[in-house]
């Protein structure tokens, strides 16, 4: 899954996109260099990061996933918490509803899902955006998300979601610290793949790997940290991973699958 962000503020590639030729060029890009879905975002997640208004959102992200569709039968994920932003999108030409909150930040988040009948992401976050970094607790973190993500997934289709259409995310650096969750939780990556619905991984350019590799990366130094936790996470099961470096992300998994392909225990 490649990254587009229509964002001015986004913690790695916010600004670069912001009209919809350049985000268009990014979007053809990526497709170019091998991604098999890509997900368009609006409003950013980082951490201390201000909401944006729903119209606002939708003037940034419907004209570029109109103009995306016209030219490509490329999946497209829309990357909203607003379910009248997820609606315009899915009217645009998005096929997937990337939400951080699993569909809690609107009363009507679980209704609009099942209604657009597209498939939905839901993530695990502790808090939300602007202070989910503040203190984030747990007393087993890979326990906690895996509870959550089941419970909600519960809910989308108590709420009419097709289970076929639910997709997980464990939230990376999403209300965790950087080293004493994140690293558990993608060591625990197979107790989330278990709970039997695919799952897509996010840890391109994140924090915990500057923090792992001493401090002061920024995001475009964490190429390698990000394809080493991405083949992490696709050995243990996760059936996408998002990311900003397509064309590294892709080779690095083909020559892999290679290797472990010629000793005859490739994954498949």
């Amino acid at each position: 899954m490649g990254v587009v962000n229509v964002t001015p503020d986004s913690f790695s590639d916010g600004g670069l996109h912001l009209d919809v030729g350049s985000a268009l060029a990014r979007g053809r890009r990526l497709i170019a260099d091998g991604a098999d879905m890509l997900d368009v975002g609006g409003e950013s997640t980082r951490p201390g990061a201000e909401p944006v208004a729903a119209t606002q959102e939708i003037a940034r992200v419907a004209p570029l996933i109109r103009a995306l569709r016209a030219e490509s039968a490329i999946p497209i994920s829309v990357d909203t918490m607003k379910p009248a932003v997820a609606r315009a999108a899915v009217e645009a030409g998005a096929t997937m509803w990337n939400d951080v909150s699993a569909l809690r930040h609107a009363p009507d988040s679980l209704e609009t899902a099942a209604e657009l009948g597209c498939d939905v992401v839901l993530m695990h976050m502790q808090g939300e955006p602007r202070t989910m970094q503040a203190e984030p607790h747990y007393d087993d973190v890979v326990a906690e998300v895996a509870d959550f993500l089941a419970a909600r997934a519960q809910a989308a289709m108590a709420a009419g979601v097709a289970r076929e259409r639910i997709w997980l995310d464990p939230g990376v650096g999403f209300g965790k610290h950087m080293i004493r969750h994140n690293l558990p939780l993608l060591a625990g990556l197979e107790r989330i793949v278990g709970l039997g619905f695919p799952v897509l991984l996010g840890v391109s350019r994140k924090s915990f790997i500057s923090a792992l590799d001493g401090g002061g990366a920024p995001p475009d130094a964490r190429l390698g940290g990000s394809i080493a936790a991405a083949l992490a996470g696709v050995a243990a099961g996760v059936a996408a991973v998002r990311v900003h470096d397509v064309r590294e992300t892709v080779q690095a998994l083909r020559v892999w699958r290679a290797i472990a392909g010629a000793g005859g225990a490739g994954p498949s």
